[in-house]
C-alpha cells in the first residue's frame, strides 16, 4: 500500500514537472520573499518564514540567483532554476498520501480503507494544484499530520514516549511555523492528550503527580514548540540584515537595526534605541497579526468558510492562451467527504455509542480547522479549506468501515474519483 500511495503520488507531483515555465498564482509573492534571502534585503510576510527558508536553502545547492523579479502571474522564467523552487513543495505534497495513510491505520481503521484514504488525497485535484507550485501548504499539510502521526503512536505506547513527544512537539511547530493555521495540529493533540491525562489523574493520583502531568504538557505542548518556532525567526533576521521593500511595515526602531534605513542616520531618532532579536521577533509577530487584520479588499475568487465544504467558488491560477490551471478540487470527493461529516456530526450528536475516539479526534480536527476562519475579515478562499478536507476524506473511509460497508462501495467511489481526476 505504501509503495502504490508513494508511486502514485510522485506521480501525480512529477509528471510534466516544471509546467507551465511561468509564474502561478502566489508563487509572485513567495519568490520575492525567499529570493531576498540572497540579496539580504528585509521582507515583510503575514506569515511566518519556514516555507521560505526551506527553499531558498533548498535552491542555494543549484546555484539559484535572485535575478527574476516575479512581478505578475504569467512573466516566463529566464532559466530552469526556478525547478528547484518547485521541488521540495511538490516532494511534501507526493509524500502526503503515505501520511495520512498512516494516520488512519493509526486511528483504528482497517489498512485496505486506510489506503483508500490515502488514494483520495492522491486523486484530489486541489490538494495537487496546491502542492506542485512555490507555495507552502504542501509542507503545512505534511508537517501538521505528521504531529498527528507522531501524537497517536505516543497514544498507543508505540515507541519511546519521550522521543514521540519531541517529535510532537518539532512537527507542530514546524507547522505553525509555516503558517499560523498550523497551530491547529498542536492545539489537537494537546487538548487530546490533556484529556487523557487529566481523566486518569483522579483522587489516586498525588498533587505531585498531577504537577508532572501538568509540567509534562507545558514542556512537550509549549515550551519546545515556542523555541522550535523562535528559532526560525533568530534565522530569518540573520539572514535580512540590510534595508528592503519591508522595512515600511515595522516600526521605527526595527528600521534602526536595518543596514541602509535612514531611521539608522535620522537625528530626530537618536534617543530611540535599536531592537534587540527579542523585541525584532514581538514586533514582527504583532505585525504579521495586524496585517492579517488589515487585509480587507475584497476578490473575485473570494469565498466564505461554509460555502467550502460544497467547493461553490474556485479560483484560477494561471491563464494563457486557451491553457488553464484552476484550483478544484475532485467533486467526487469533496462532496462525498462532506456528505461524511454531516452523517458522522448526525450519529454523534443523538447516538452515545458512535462517541468513541476516533469520531472525537476527526470531527475535533475538523472543527478545529474551520474555526480559525470563522472570525476572520480577511478575503479567503478555497484553499483554507485544504487541512479540514483531508479530516473529511478521513471520515468518510471511517464510517465505511465501522458500518462494515461492502468494499465494492468504496472501490466505485474511488474508481469514479479517478475518472473525475
Amino acid at each position: 500500500f505504501i509503495i502504490i500511495l508513494l508511486g502514485l503520488g510522485l506521480l501525480t507531483h512529477f509528471i510534466f514537472y516544471g509546467h507551465p515555465n511561468s509564474t502561478v498564482f502566489d508563487e509572485v509573492h513567495f519568490g520575492k520573499f525567499l529570493s531576498a534571502y540572497y540579496t539580504h534585503e528585509y521582507y515583510y510576510d503575514i506569515h511566518p518564514p519556514l516555507g521560505k527558508l526551506i527553499i531558498a536553502g533548498f535552491a542555494s545547492f543549484f546555484d539559484y540567483k535572485p535575478e527574476f523579479s516575479f512581478s505578475q502571474i504569467g512573466d516566463t522564467f529566464p532559466n530552469k532554476t526556478y525547478l528547484a523552487l518547485r521541488f521540495l513543495p511538490s516532494l511534501a505534497g507526493a509524500l502526503l498520501p503515505v501520511v495520512v495513510y498512516l494516520v488512519a491505520l493509526r486511528l483504528g481503521i482497517r489498512p485496505l480503507y486506510s489506503f483508500f484514504a490515502g488514494m483520495f488525497i492522491a486523486f484530489d485535484n486541489g490538494l495537487l494544484t496546491q502542492s506542485r507550485y512555490i507555495l507552502m501548504d504542501g509542507f503545512l499539510y505534511l508537517f501538521g499530520f505528521l504531529c498527528l502521526l507522531f501524537y497517536l503512536r505516543h497514544r498507543q505506547k508505540e515507541g519511546n514516549p519521550y522521543i514521540n513527544l519531541l517529535l510532537i512537539s518539532i512537527f507542530g511547530a514546524l507547522a505553525a511555523s509555516i503558517k499560523w493555521t498550523g497551530l491547529t495540529f498542536l492545539a489537537l493533540a494537546g487538548l487530546f492528550e490533556m484529556y487523557s491525562l487529566l481523566g486518569s489523574s483522579t483522587s489516586k493520583l498525588t498533587w505531585k503527580l498531577n504537577f508532572q502531568v501538568f509540567l509534562k504538557l507545558v514542556i512537550f505542548f509549549a515550551v519546545i514548540p515556542f523555541m522550535v518556532y523562535f528559532s526560525f525567526f533568530v534565522i530569518h533576521f540573520s539572514l535580512l540584515p540590510k534595508s528592503g521593500p519591508g522595512d515600511a511595515f515595522m516600526d521605527e526602531r526595527f528600521q534602526k537595526t536595518l543596514e541602509g534605513n535612514p531611521n539608522q542616520i535620522n537625528p530626530s531618532l537618536d534617543a530611540l534605541s535599536p531592537m534587540n532579536l527579542w523585541e525584532k521577533f514581538i514586533d514582527l509577530n504583532k505585525q504579521m497579526y495586524l496585517g492579517n487584520t488589515r487585509l480587507t479588499a475584497t476578490h473575485p475568487y473570494g469565498s466564505k468558510w461554509y460555502s467550502w465544504p460544497f467547493m461553490s467558488r474556485s479560483i484560477y491560477y494561471w491563464v494563457k492562451d486557451n491553457a488553464r490551471i484552476y484550483y478544484l478540487g475532485n467533486p467526487i470527493i469533496w462532496w462525498s467527504s462532506t456528505v461524511a461529516v454531516l452523517v458522522l456530526l448526525t450519529s454523534y450528536l443523538f447516538s452515545k455509542k458512535d462517541r468513541n475516539f476516533t469520531s472525537s479526534f476527526l470531527l475535533s480536527g475538523f472543527i478545529l480547522n474551520l474555526l480559525p476562519f470563522l472570525q476572520i475579515k480577511r478575503v479567503m478562499f478555497l484553499y483554507h479549506y485544504a487541512i479540514a478536507l483531508i479530516f473529511a476524506i478521513l471520515m468518510l473511509v471511517y464510517l465505511f468501515d465501522k458500518e462494515n460497508r461492502p468494499t465494492w462501495a468504496l472501490v466505485c467511489l474511488l474508481i469514479v474519483a479517478a475518472l473525475s481526476f
